[in-house]
């Protein structure tokens, strides 16, 4: 993996692991837990100059990292929340790129994205906590990948995304001294 490669993906990239046993499921969940006090203790002491940089050449900065974190969870949670109360309904894409442009996203203070993120988690795992196995097995359609995805994949895909932003960010941190 070249080092861009790795900077971009520093876990690698999401492989699902078959199947994904009910022990697994509760270890995912505990992830969605613990994942906002954990990212907040990660950036709570950045200064707005350290929110600003950008974690590899051509990335992000992490000011959008956690912007994008907050928009993207909550797209998730609703998509859970369609899957559940729907049959397999087609959700609505988004260009995460262009929403980690706009000023809200670029510009705005952390605190406000990480309050989305801790109440996002909060309500995420309470419902998540409360899905059957039957509940884990319904799907969504995505339309951009034409592919219907089951909610036990898709609690593991955001698993691995917590943990791939966080090691962006933490990354950073090591490689800057900070």
């Amino acid at each position: 993996m070249s080092e861009l490669e790795q900077k971009k993906y520093p876990i690698g990239k999401f492989e699902p692991s078959e199947p994904i046993c009910d022990v697994k499921l509760d270890e995912h969940i505990k992830v969605i837990k613990n994942f906002p006090e954990k990212l907040k203790s990660l950036i709570e002491d950045f200064t707005d100059d350290q929110l600003d940089t950008p974690y590899r050449e051509g990335g992000w900065t992490v000011r959008q990292l956690v912007n994008h974190i907050a928009d993207s969870h909550i797209n998730s949670f609703i998509r859970f929340k369609l899957a559940i109360t729907e049959n397999n309904p087609t959700i609505k894409p988004y260009d995460e790129a262009k929403w980690a442009e706009l000023q809200d996203s670029a510009n705005m203070p952390v605190k406000p994205a990480m309050r989305m993120i801790k109440g996002t988690h909060q309500r995420w795992t309470a419902l998540l906590k409360t899905l059957t196995n039957k509940q884990f097995e319904r799907t969504f359609h995505h339309p951009e990948m034409n592919k219907d995805y089951d909610l036990r994949y898709y609690l593991a895909f955001y698993v691995w995304h917590c943990d791939h932003h966080f090691a962006h960010i933490q990354n950073l941190k090591k490689e800057k001294g900070w």
